[in-house]
């Protein structure tokens, strides 16, 4: 039994390290990338309420990125934070602000706009787990059913932020495309990958 024990917070010991790979690799390739912080609940902070992510939260207004002690042991950890850090990236150098004018004058097309967003945030995501030096992973080894579908991200009140889905299957083809280390790749549809190569510090 103590040997079990041992085993399990020596694994989870071993995810929170990879979580502060991420948010390492996040800061050494772009700017104004937001500070990780620790909470043991998201409920309450930045406007979250219990409708909200309960595992990793990207609060725009403070440029915070919140996960709980729990999320930061599960064997996906390094992908829930490098997704975070993928709206990060987004909001930091331009991108959002391009889908929000396009979203705005498309209405119609919104979910077809927000799911090439979500598709994006997931390769940078994949990015920077390879730029964190974690071996090549699909998420669907780490999980069965599609994260990120409900509100995540933005400003407080959070709970207002967006919510999209896009299925497992093509998160996962983006994040392994990010995997591949090439940030030119992360360019789904009509959304380039342009002003990511001019944030990215090489």
């Amino acid at each position: 039994m103590r040997w079990i024990l041992a085993t399990l917070v020596a694994a989870g010991a071993a995810q929170a390290d990879a979580v502060d790979d991420v948010a390492a690799a996040a800061l050494r390739s772009f700017a104004a990338m937001p500070v990780v912080k620790h909470v043991e609940t998201i409920a309450g902070r930045c406007g979250a309420d219990m409708t909200v992510n309960a595992q990793v939260v990207y609060c725009t207004t403070r440029n915070e990125i919140l996960i709980t002690p729990a999320a930061s042991t599960l064997p996906q950890a390094p992908y829930l934070v490098a997704h975070a850090f993928g709206h990060a990236v987004q909001v930091r150098h331009g991108v959002a602000d391009f889908a929000l004018s396009q979203i705005r004058n498309r209405r119609s097309e919104e979910q077809m706009l927000r799911g090439l967003v979500a598709r994006q945030v997931d390769c940078i995501a994949g990015f920077l787990v390879a730029r964190a030096g974690i071996p090549p992973v699909s998420l669907q080894d780490w999980m069965a059913e599609e994260p990120f579908a409900g509100t995540h991200w933005g400003r407080d009140p959070l709970h207002l932020g967006p919510s999209v889905s896009v299925g497992l299957t093509a998160r996962d083809a983006w994040f392994q495309r990010g995997q591949g280390g090439d940030l030119a790749q992360c360019a789904p549809g009509e959304f380039t990958a342009d002003l990511l190569l001019d944030a990215l510090n090489g």
